[in-house]
């Protein structure tokens, strides 16, 4: 009995794999085939603080700029303790153009359209206690010990790279890709519009355009009319992103690059 148990289930091995392996629709064999994914991102930056990112900053007479001398005017800010940036999620949604080179080589475009936030984080020294009475008609300034900026970015991402893939087994395939990728913020301008505020509440901002590299692991995971791939991947802005606006938020930055994590399920 457990002979013939064991034959049948190995026979019925043989048959599932022969059968499995005609499973995805033959998308890898065609030379060009489209799809679409969904992306889960976590956004945050690399940050590079200036030499003086520690001092205080004063608003200048005019109430138009920053400075770090103590005459210039009213002090906004303590000096500062730490400059962060939190992961912040997001998500996206694209296409995939994949030209197939070679059994283990293709040469792919996922044009995206990505909804993702960016936060840096800065902490300040608690302002010293002060012995002034309270019912004085002149008070010292409140001084918040932590602000988040946010960055509310809408990018246009043309990702291109290449995939090196394992062959193929039953209805698994394991694989490698890396590439460059153009971002464009298509965003409103009205996000980044901060004339007539506060010094203390301007905007943090970015370059509209920049450039990344990137790479990732995933799986082709062959379904009987399609294939599914769970892909992860990192990317790294090649230049310095910050806008660097005479702000108190922007001065104590030398450069932010934005690095991304991204999970993705592609749809072939």
């Amino acid at each position: 009995m457990i002979k013939k148990l064991s034959l049948i289930i190995f026979l019925f091995m043989v048959v599932t794999t022969s059968f499995a392996q005609n499973w995805g629709g033959g998308v890898d064999d065609e030379d060009l085939h489209f799809g679409f994914s969904f992306q889960y991102i976590s956004a945050e930056y690399k940050i590079l603080k200036a030499a003086n990112w520690r001092n205080a900053f004063y608003e200048t007479a005019d109430g138009n700029s920053v400075t770090y001398n103590p005459e210039g005017g009213r002090q906004i800010t303590q000096p500062m303790r730490a400059i962060s940036s939190p992961p912040s999620v997001g998500f996206g949604l694209g296409f995939v153009v994949n030209k197939r080179v070679s059994e283990n080589f293709d040469i792919r475009a996922t044009p995206s359209l990505i909804f993702s936030d960016r936060i840096i984080r800065y902490e300040y020294e608690p302002a010293p206690e002060t012995t002034q009475p309270i019912n004085t008609a002149i008070t010292p300034p409140a001084f918040q010990t932590a602000i988040d900026k946010k960055v509310q970015a809408t990018m246009f991402e043309i990702p291109i790279g290449i995939k090196i893939k394992s062959n193929r087994l039953n209805n698994f395939r394991a694989y490698w890709l890396g590439g460059a990728k153009y971002s464009m913020d298509i965003a409103s301008k009205k996000k980044t519009f901060d004339e007539g505020e506060t010094q203390i509440n301007k905007l943090l901002k970015n370059k509209r355009n920049y450039f990344s590299y990137e790479t990732g692991i995933g799986f082709d995971l062959y379904f009987e009319y399609f294939k599914m791939s769970p892909e992860i991947k990192v990317s790294y802005s090649m230049n310095d992103i910050l806008q660097h606006d005479n702000t108190a938020f922007a001065n104590p930055l030398d450069k932010t690059k934005l690095r991304h994590f991204t999970f993705s399920l592609f749809f072939e």
